[in-house]
């Protein structure tokens, strides 16, 4: 009974008189507090790369990628060729024509892009390795992250890079750089800190994925901060003096239109690291330009440059009989590649009126003829594309099931019925034997009839306004002749549809001024395959940067794909991601804003026989500027028997 009445007693004073109480609350409160703090502390993650789920392949003391010769010599030089004209060497400006490889002189904090294409490393996909960062420390939230810089880090000029260098270039992209990348880093990424001159923070938004973020700032190109204070250059400005970069390779000549030279650095900072052994071998790199892909071929067989990455089809089955081939001079092979191809193929602008129905896009797409094209002018060497991700594991085959199906549910109205029950949209299949597949093109003109669009007496196509349908495509003038007698076939079928269709081919510059403005109705162009879930995912194929992202040239801007790509971003697993990225496949086939066209799987390489590769190599790039080198021995038998100078 005494106890009772003590404890009631207790509750009446701590009723009239709360401080005791209270201070119990806080001291609860502080020591949970700083116990989730310790666990906190517990949970940070430390280590020499980056991936998302955290499945390294490469460990902390590795010596180097394996699929490197790193006792690949070095020296040489290897020459390529651009095609067109080139007016900058600022590879982020929004004007002009970069030069080609301009961005090749920059480092970031987590590894690079090599020149060739692909990811460092490139037999895995989604792993970053320390380059400028020797280390890097994050919360197991992925609220924040650290980069740990390496002090020895420099740039050409000798100025140290610091994390004050990074903090500049991450803002200078954020206020000059392209808008959808800018908006899109803004909502993510809150802060950039310089800690002290070799420590960088980077805080994110809450409430969102956390996909892409350390990734993204660790791969963001790092500028000298003086050099831009000192010239009072902007990155969106076009300009031949570029500033000074970190990399292996600095600019050593440039001739405006007609050649860019890149030089090996002797003194570059990074030669002792394992992300960089047999790798950056040759001593020169030379870019030679040529008006059209003719010219170029023709400088090629003279050896005026010496390794092609051949894309013409006629010229790879017909031309390469010239007499250096013919004497052993000039390989000539064909190398897997295991990368998804590019999306590549005709896009429409959805901007367009006339083009938003979706019967008028069926019915365009119906005018390609993908055999004939691919007999009668490529010589039956490619294959035809249905899949964004296509060959890969992502490809959406059949109807949906599993894991994609029960995604695609939890998604609601958004996702369409038949997206549920039907099979994945597979590109149109046509006969070979004529250009003009007649069942096809009647299929077509009945989607334009119930579009609205008919025949009128003069033979073209028009509306209840009485506006004809017309159709412009332009093509770069400096682009292989296969190519515009593709399109001037596809636009001969649309013409016998009733549609008022032309072509016409303009010089680089004005294609370029012309793509970033979306001028055209049609366009040859591409997207980005994909193989991992990442916010980049919103920039190529999302709807809130689709009227001004150059990663988006069709302007999609569906709500099914937003939905399909936030879901992707949310998951934490493979099979998970895996199920959400088939999803979006599925679903950017199903909305038909670009006419697939043709894929090759495999590179077509010609050169000098002065060159050599791993025997094996790695599935995500060729790398010819990245980890092939020059073989002396062979290089000066070429020139002793006169086939070059």
């Amino acid at each position: 009974m005494i106890d009772t009445r003590r404890r009631a007693q207790s509750r009446a004073d701590a009723k009239t008189n709360p401080i005791p109480r209270i201070a119990a609350l806080v001291t609860l409160s502080l020591a949970a507090l700083w116990a989730s703090l310790a666990l906190a502390q517990d949970k940070i993650i430390k280590s020499h790369g980056y991936s998302y789920f955290g499945d390294l392949t490469y460990p902390a003391d590795y010596t180097h990628f394996d699929y490197v010769n790193p006792d690949a010599p070095k020296g040489g030089e290897i020459a390529l060729y651009a095609p067109g004209t080139f007016d900058s060497m600022n590879p982020y400006s929004r004007k002009g024509r970069a030069g080609r490889y301009s961005w090749m002189v920059y480092e970031s904090l987590l590894g690079e892009m090599p020149a060739s294409g692909g990811g460092v490393p490139a037999d895995v996909y989604g792993e970053g390795y320390g380059l400028l960062a020797e280390s890097l420390e994050y919360d197991e939230g992925k609220t924040w992250v650290i980069f740990n810089m390496r002090p020895e880090a420099k740039f050409a000029d000798g100025t140290p890079v610091t994390a004050h260098d990074v903090v500049f270039s991450h803002n200078l992209f954020l206020e000059q750089g392209l808008k959808s990348y800018a908006e899109a880093v803004k909502r993510r990424v809150l802060s950039a800190e310089a800690l002290d001159d070799h420590r960088v923070k980077f805080t994110f938004a809450e409430g969102i994925s956390r996909r892409s973020l350390i990734d993204q700032v660790g791969g963001t190109p790092v500028f000298p901060k003086k050099w831009y204070e000192e010239t009072g250059a902007r990155l969106d400005e076009p300009r031949l003096d570029a500033a000074v970069g970190s990399g292996p390779y600095q600019v050593y000549s440039v001739d405006v239109n007609r050649r860019i030279v890149y030089e090996r650095n002797p003194d570059y900072w990074g030669w002792h690291l394992p992300i960089n052994k047999g790798r950056h071998n040759f001593d020169m790199i030379r870019i030679e330009y040529f008006a059209d892909d003719s010219a170029a071929f023709e400088a090629f067989k003279a050896g005026e440059y010496t390794f092609r990455a051949e894309s013409n089809s006629k010229q790879w089955a017909t031309g390469y009989d010239f007499p250096a081939l013919k004497d052993g001079w000039v390989v000539k092979k064909a190398l897997p590649d295991g990368t998804p191809p590019t999306p590549t193929g005709i896009v429409f602008n959805l901007g367009r009126e006339t083009l938003k129905d979706v019967r008028v896009r069926k019915a365009l797409a119906l005018a390609y003829n993908f055999e004939w094209t691919n007999e009668s002018l490529q010589f039956g060497l490619f294959k035809q594309r249905h899949s964004f991700v296509q060959d890969s594991p992502l490809e959406a085959k059949g109807v949906p099931e599993g894991a994609e199906l029960e995604l695609l549910k939890s998604l609601g109205d958004v996702i369409p019925p038949e997206m549920l029950s039907e099979e994945a949209v597979m590109a149109h299949s046509s006969k070979p034997e004529r250009l003009n597949d007649r069942r096809n093109l009647r299929k077509a003109m009945k989607l334009l009839d119930e579009a609205g669009w008919t025949v009128g007496d003069d033979g073209l196509r028009r509306n209840a306004a009485g506006e004809v349908l017309t159709i412009d495509f332009p093509i770069i003038s400096s682009g292989a002749a296969t190519l515009g007698a593709v399109v001037e076939s596809y636009i001969g079928n649309l013409q016998k549809m009733g549609v008022d269709a032309s072509y016409e081919k303009v010089d680089p510059s004005q294609y370029t001024l012309r793509n970033r403005e979306r001028d055209y109705d049609l366009v040859f162009d591409n997207y980005r395959p994909f193989l991992e879930a990442g916010t980049g995912l919103h920039q190529m194929y999302g709807s809130k940067e689709a009227a001004f992202s150059l990663f988006n040239p069709a302007g999609l801007a569906s709500p099914m794909v937003d939905a399909i790509i936030d879901a992707s971003l949310e998951t934490t697993t493979r099979e998970d991601q895996d199920a959400a990225l088939m999803a979006l496949d599925r679903a950017l086939r199903y909305e038909r804003f670009m006419i697939p066209t043709w894929y090759n799987p495999e590179y077509w390489v010609a050169y000098w026989d002065m060159y050599e590769h791993p025997e094996e190599l790695p599935r995500y790039a060729l790398g010819v500027l990245d980890f092939w080198w020059y073989n002396e021995e062979k290089a000066a038998k070429l020139k002793e028997a006169g086939a070059l100078r």
